[in-house]
């Protein structure tokens, strides 16, 4: 982890020097949901929350890493007789790295459309659910995304769609696929 945080901040400073730069810190919500179904129930996504910050560097073109504390949240739904709900919470650091363009307007622009997309990686830091630990999941989980910003004054809002290129479980008998998520976050452009 220590070393992640270091590449990026190193990351940074050498693209710094290609444009303006923007700290926007932000918080967000988020939905989540699994690409496959339990052998005997289903899931549904839940609201979770995130916040944390990212760096906008450049201007009509920008590279965009940042870092965020992530709570997910799916809910299993075990039908029978009986039927039985489970909810799976995961909290962990996401951190995404997007490329993106100013479609119209620009970094220093009263207001902003972008679009975005590029690849994040997930680190489970703690798991919450009856019977499963953080040693059940793989991590880190690796995801795609897309998506579109909108810049307002100081303010902007972010929303992503993300897939995940990794399963979810680490363990065979509880197989869920892959992740996938929406984000939607909201915060402060700082401009440097």
């Amino acid at each position: 982890m220590k070393k992640i945080t270091l590449s990026l901040f190193f990351f940074l400073f050498a693209f710094a020097s290609f444009g303006q730069v923007e700290l926007k810190p932000a918080i967000g919500i988020n939905v989540t949901d699994v690409s496959k179904d339990p052998d005997s129930g289903s899931t549904k996504g839940q609201v979770g929350f995130q916040a944390g910050a990212s760096v906008l560097i450049g201007e009509k073109f920008y590279v965009e890493p940042g870092i965020f504390y992530v709570r997910k949240s799916t809910q299993f739904v075990e039908e029978g007789s009986s039927p039985n709900e489970l909810q799976l919470d995961m909290s962990g650091i996401r951190i995404p790295v997007a490329v993106g363009y100013h479609l119209l307007g620009n970094e220093e622009s009263l207001a902003a459309l972008r679009i975005l997309g590029g690849g994040s990686a997930f680190f489970v830091t703690g798991v919450d659910a009856e019977g499963a630990s953080k040693d059940d999941f793989k991590s880190p989980t690796w995801g795609l995304f897309a998506g579109a910003g909108l810049d307002l004054w100081i303010f902007f809002l972010d929303v992503k769609y993300e897939w995940s290129l990794t399963d979810v479980s680490s363990i065979t008998d509880f197989d869920v696929g892959k992740h996938r998520s929406f984000y939607s976050n909201l915060g402060v452009r700082i401009r440097f």
